[in-house]
């Protein structure tokens, strides 16, 4: 058991990032289970005496920066932190797009991403020893684009910037920065497109949730710079 390995996930209380937590829990992680609602949090993960509940809107950067700090009072380092809070904003071509539609998907997916990255690169930065992990959720749209997903698209391309530069900059300090690009899990956000596409292929939750496993065990000599884990018979590669 890997007791004192610590992760903090965002977007923990749904989908990928709940399936990733109850997996890191169930593996003797310290796990920080961060999302909007407590009593959300606290209900989900109350048999685990090893889930830490720290709630924030990751678009809040005073939440984030209290939810680290109240992580970090619990457990004795920052291993490694999943990026994964997000959302897929509203649908259609950039006319029917309102301003306020965009900057609230740019706010979550972009905005939210870079404040929990650099909150965990500047925890990574200042612990002894120095250095963790930081896994990216991006997405196969950071790639290939779905029709009408233009808010979506545009934050899942910055999210890989995000990546690369974390990736680059964190050499110094012993910082490794990952992305995974996951097709069509069956998350709730997939739930809701799979309503408008009926035969859209999927794949149980859990192989994302243990790609990610996989990345953050990996020693810090060694990174996953970017994975993609996709339901095999969806249309991606040769989607256009």
């Amino acid at each position: 058991m890997l007791k004192n390995r610590s992760i903090l996930i965002t977007g923990a209380s749904s989908g990928i990032g709940r399936a990733t937590a109850e997996l890191f829990l169930e593996n003797g992680w310290r796990v920080g289970v961060l999302a909007r609602r407590a009593e959300k949090l606290h209900q989900i993960f109350a048999a685990y005496d090893n889930a830490v509940v720290v709630p924030a809107d990751v678009a809040d950067e005073h939440a984030v920066a209290q939810a680290f700090r109240d992580f970090r009072d619990q457990t004795s380092r920052l291993d490694v932190v999943f990026n994964n809070a997000g959302m897929f904003g509203p649908t259609g071509t950039i006319d029917d797009i309102s301003v306020d539609d965009w900057m609230k998907t740019l706010s979550v997916n972009v905005a939210g991403a870079f404040m929990v990255a650099r909150f965990a690169f500047k925890y990574m930065r200042q612990q002894n020893p120095m250095g963790g992990r930081i896994i990216n959720n991006g997405s196969i749209s950071a790639y290939t684009p779905r029709a009408g997903a233009v808010c979506y698209t545009t934050t899942k391309h910055a999210m890989t910037g995000l990546t690369k530069s974390l990736a680059l900059d964190g050499r110094a300090y012993n910082i490794a920065c990952g992305q995974i690009d996951i097709g069509n899990a069956e998350s709730q956000m997939v739930a809701e497109l799979k309503v408008q596409n009926p035969h859209m292929e999927t794949m149980r939750v859990c192989h994302a949730a243990e790609s990610v496993l996989h990345m953050a065990n990996l020693p810090l000599s060694a990174n996953v710079l970017f994975m993609t884990v996709m339901a095999t018979k969806m249309p991606y590669v040769g989607r256009g």
